[in-house]
């Protein structure tokens, strides 16, 4: 799959994703597709820093580990598609 596919298909990931797990659908809901190379999708979250109340998504390791898990679960159940999910890091 190319990153333009699962981008054409990621508001069903997404839909599915909040069907399942609302918290992770909440801490992912931001995140903008970077790359998808050798299995890894890379996440860029940095658009969520400009808002007031942003969120450091590397800072809650616990909760990001669970909601990573659970995106992977989603994109796999409406696309097909197994993969690694990286998060970009900010500056």
């Amino acid at each position: 799959m190319q990153l333009s596919e699962l981008k054409a298909e990621w508001n069903e990931v997404l839909n599915h994703l909040e069907s399942t797990n609302r918290i992770a659908w909440m801490a992912m809901f931001d995140g903008r597709l970077v790359s998808l190379e050798d299995g890894v999708l890379t996440l860029d979250f940095s658009d969520a820093l400009k808002l007031a109340g942003h969120h450091d998504m590397k800072s809650a390791s616990v909760s990001l580990e669970r909601h990573l898990a659970a995106l992977q679960h989603s994109i796999q159940e409406t696309t097909g598609l197994s993969c690694t999910i990286s998060i970009l890091e900010s500056n």
